[in-house]
């Protein structure tokens, strides 16, 4: 007889506890919080109130502030701490975990300096580990609520995602499969910063058909760079492309959404990550995109302006001026 498989998942923001609470129901599962006092409030309490509010996690879901123990812990890991933090914390879990566990991401930006995507960079700090990416439509507090949502476990090896897709999975939250973990990666890194847009869009009261052009729009270039770099184009059109971009554009309960709202209300980047207690990874990862758009010669002119209003003081006003004074061309097309 084998034991229960167990899972450590490394994040105790609202994304991380929620898939805990996931995998809490059908693994044994713990869960990595770097602030001591979220770690100890979710094993006694069942709560995260900085992160989840009054929202209830399962009892049988432990934290814990100590690292190795973490990384012992695990048979599966799950890395849900923001994409500046993945190398860091990987870097100091990895002589603690075993050998060839499966590695599984739920970030969705890019690392700054490297412009490595999140599977890359668990990659290169844990080689010899399966990688891959849990990713989707997922809003933390509606999985929590029980309202019905789904998610894809990409990752090269069929069979691993087959093991693994289980563990997350319950008659409200659907898990597929798929073996693209480039254009599902890319999906959830630039769906942010077509939210940004969105946002910025709502904070202007352009309307619904200037809110679609952009969703559409939106949706072009994240295909466009993605097919550049080798992703399939119909993982765009699944719940790692379309499916989060809708979700992450429409909800106001978006972070990145709200960055580009507030923005658009003249409030200033600094003040609005400022206030902010968890990341907008559209914020950091819209330089790096930009970057790797011009690499691969892919026209992303969404993107262009996003970066231009939060690294460069644009106001979004102008930023809508310049995307309307964008030549229209062949809808397929580049450009």
């Amino acid at each position: 007889m084998t034991r229960p498989v167990q899972v450590t998942v490394l994040g105790g923001g609202s994304w991380g506890t929620t898939v805990a609470a996931l995998a809490a129901r059908n693994a044994d599962t713990l869960l990595w919080a770097r602030d001591s006092e979220i770690a100890d409030q979710i094993s006694r309490e069942h709560r995260n109130e900085p992160y989840l509010g009054d929202h209830d996690l399962p009892e049988k879901l432990r934290a814990t502030a100590d690292l190795e123990r973490a990384g012992r812990h695990a048979d599966v890991l799950v890395v849900g701490v923001p994409s500046h933090g993945i190398r860091d914390v990987l870097t100091q879990v990895a002589p603690h975990v075993r050998p060839w566990i499966p590695v599984l991401s739920l970030a969705k930006g890019l690392e700054q300096d490297t412009r490595m995507r999140p599977t890359q960079v668990i990659g290169e700090v844990m080689g010899g580990h399966p990688v891959g990416l849990l990713a989707g439509p997922n809003l933390a507090r509606e999985v929590l609520d029980g309202f019905a949502a789904a998610a894809a476990v990409a990752i090269p090896d069929d069979a691993v995602g087959r093991a693994l897709a289980p563990l997350f999975a319950s008659n409200r939250f659907r898990v597929y499969r798929n073996d693209d973990v480039l254009g599902s990666e890319l999906g959830g890194v630039l769906k942010n910063i077509v939210a940004i847009a969105a946002g910025m869009a709502e904070g202007l009261g352009v309307g619904d058909n200037t809110r679609a052009l952009v969703l559409t729009r939106g949706l072009a270039e994240m295909t466009r760079l993605g097919e550049a770099m080798g992703a399939k184009p119909r993982t765009f059109a699944g719940l790692t492309g379309l499916g989060d971009l809708i979700a992450t554009c429409m909800s106001p309960l978006s972070r990145n959404r709200q960055v580009g709202e507030r923005l658009a209300r003249d409030e200033t980047i600094d003040e609005v990550v400022g206030t902010m207690n968890q990341v907008a990874e559209g914020v950091k990862s819209a330089r790096a995109v930009v970057e790797l758009a011009t690499q691969h010669g892919v026209e992303m002119p969404i993107a262009i302006e996003v970066d231009a209003v939060v690294n460069e003081g644009r106001h979004p006003r102008d930023a809508y001026r310049g995307l309307m004074q964008t030549m229209a061309a062949k809808e397929h097309a580049a450009g």
